[in-house]
């Protein structure tokens, strides 16, 4: 079982020790960050995310008090109840034994349930096949593929386009809408 925990500084050292190569940070942050990954990165994107704290929620996850990766929930636009999951990462020694997809459902409890939103979206690259099959696990459908949308090295990456609707997570997980009589 996964729990998310606040991400802050003191997790910046593990982080840092995941995101080893210019195609991790890629396929981590798209182009939010510049490899290497530093302090001073992720001081302005916890510090970004303080600052307004209705807009992104990042998130350390940790299993058997060990942390095992990160998500962030961004994006987030109360006025049409949407949101955009993203910088999701499982670290080398964890993968494999469930915890993205345990990680997929907190995040998407936290959007549908505790914030109230409707609809979730994530982009992940074309050739990360075992992440799209948990996102279609767990209920995303393709929306259509962004074509050369990031230059790795020599190499031109194209992203696949996802979402979930709430009435969607519902049914996949057997929750009910709550009806309300007002």
């Amino acid at each position: 079982m996964v729990r998310l925990e606040a991400f802050t500084e003191k997790d910046f050292d593990l982080l840092i020790s995941w995101i080893t190569t210019p195609e991790l940070m890629v396929q981590w942050s798209g182009a939010h960050f510049m490899f290497p990954l530093n302090y001073e990165q992720l001081s302005k994107y916890i510090i970004s995310a303080n600052l307004d704290t209705s807009s992104e929620y990042i998130y350390k996850v940790s299993a058997s008090n060990e942390a095992v990766g990160h998500i962030s929930l961004g994006r987030v636009d109360r006025v049409n109840e949407t949101a955009r999951i993203g910088k999701v990462f499982v670290s080398p020694a964890a993968r494999g034994k469930g915890y993205a997809s345990e990680m997929i459902h907190h995040i998407l409890k936290l959007a549908f349930q505790e914030l109230k939103l409707n609809r979730i979206s994530l982009g992940v690259f074309d050739f990360n096949l075992s992440a799209i099959k948990i996102y279609e696990k767990a209920g995303f459908q393709k929306e259509g593929l962004l074509r050369q949308t990031n230059k790795v090295r020599n190499e031109y990456w194209n992203v696949i386009e996802m979402s979930i609707l709430k009435s969607e997570w519902q049914a996949s997980t057997g929750i009910k809408a709550i009806q309300s009589n007002v």
